[in-house]
């Protein structure tokens, strides 16, 4: 069964449950469920005796939230890792005063060893990057300041 199916059967028995909160954690993986608010929060971690790495890659259209100002903001659809470039050594995917197309890729962001392309939905000019490379980003976290 795959990390992703597990993943689903998860959340659905913590939802038919009514649980505020459920963790599970066995030698391979760590998975996390929080109902808290309207909005469900997962988060997944290999354990460290987990040797694996698969990669694959699809495709995130980020959810932008409320406008700071006059500016449009893209957040974290999810927890993970944020990564500026397509890999180690290569340019980043934008920089503070790039002018960004709907669609274009801003950054890739690693969840449950997926690679996800986060992608703008609005033309604009890039003002403010508030995410490093390689740091861990939370669900809903402001990733980029756009003038729209």
């Amino acid at each position: 069964m795959s990390d992703f199916n597990k993943l689903k059967e998860f959340i659905n028995l913590a939802k038919e449950e009514g649980v505020a909160e459920l963790k599970y954690e066995n030698d391979d993986h760590k998975f996390y469920v929080s109902f808290a608010s309207s909005q469900t929060i997962v988060s997944h971690s290999p354990s460290p005796m987990a040797a694996v790495r698969t990669e694959q890659e699809s495709t995130v259209v980020a959810q932008a939230s409320a406008p700071a100002g006059n500016f449009h903001e893209i957040t974290s659809p999810f927890v993970g890792t944020y990564y500026s470039s397509p890999a180690p050594g290569k340019p980043e995917f934008v920089k503070v005063g790039d002018r960004v197309s709907k669609g274009q890729t801003l950054c890739i962001l690693e969840a449950m060893k997926i690679m996800n392309e986060i992608e703008s939905d609005i033309d604009g000019e890039i003002v403010e990057i508030t995410a490093t490379n390689e740091s861990l980003v939370e669900f809903g976290q402001v990733l980029f300041r756009i003038k729209a």
